[in-house]
């Protein structure tokens, strides 16, 4: 049994990238084995991945072992041919260049996530059923302290102006990480609440399913 309290975590938003390389294919193996000529990707690198493969695109991971063409990506299970269908893998990587801090944070809210169900019943049945379909969008949302000189507030203001995904990591304070990627927005104006602290909003509108990791791995 464990348990901790998230006080220490920081929050990390993702400022400049290398440039995309071109993924020709990605194998049906445990790990996953990413093949793009030329890459410059070093082990413990966090990339953002766009691949024919719906389940992994959109998501950060963490690159593995590296070799002359070839990179892992650590923790990814695509041994499944269903799920991961050969030859339709091909796509981009990108690696994160420079992470500029989220200091200040009073509240992180998650909202969205919830499965959705659909229900149904048979004619000779008193009860209806229900089976499981879709998971609803996720948001991730930040009250910041109002800091204008702060150097986030330049680069998650011009997310926001191009409405393009970055990557967010959460580092937690057992030395776990969590990924995000993520459409930002950020309010104009500070909240105006006499005798309260003022504060902006940040709002993550989540792109791909989060990423954990271990301190291990």
């Amino acid at each position: 049994m464990a348990f901790r309290l998230p006080n220490g975590s920081t929050f990390d938003f993702a400022e400049e990238y290398s440039a995309p390389v071109v993924v020709t294919a990605i194998s049906n193996a445990n790990p996953a084995v990413v093949s793009a000529a030329g890459h410059t990707f070093v082990e413990g690198d966090i990339i953002v991945l766009q691949t024919g493969w719906l389940k992994l695109s959109g998501r950060g991971f963490k690159v593995g072992t590296v070799a002359s063409g070839t990179f892992e990506l650590v923790g990814v299970d695509t041994t499944s041919t269903q799920r991961y269908p050969t030859g339709s893998s091909a796509g981009s990587a990108k690696s994160v260049e420079k992470w500029v801090n989220i200091p200040q944070i009073t509240e992180v809210a998650s909202s969205g996530g919830e499965q959705q169900f659909y229900q149904f019943g048979f004619l000779e049945e008193d009860e209806d059923r229900q089976i499981p379909t879709t998971k609803s969008p996720s948001t991730l949302t930040l009250t910041v302290a109002d800091d204008p000189d702060q150097p986030f507030v330049p680069v998650v203001e011009a997310a926001d102006e191009l409405k393009e995904e970055r990557l967010q990591r959460l580092n937690l304070v057992n030395g776990d990480i969590v990924l995000y990627n993520s459409i930002a927005s950020i309010s104009n104006t500070p909240s105006l609440t006499r005798n309260q602290l003022m504060v902006r909003t940040i709002t993550l509108a989540q792109q791909g399913r989060v990423t954990r990791y271990k301190k291990s791995a």
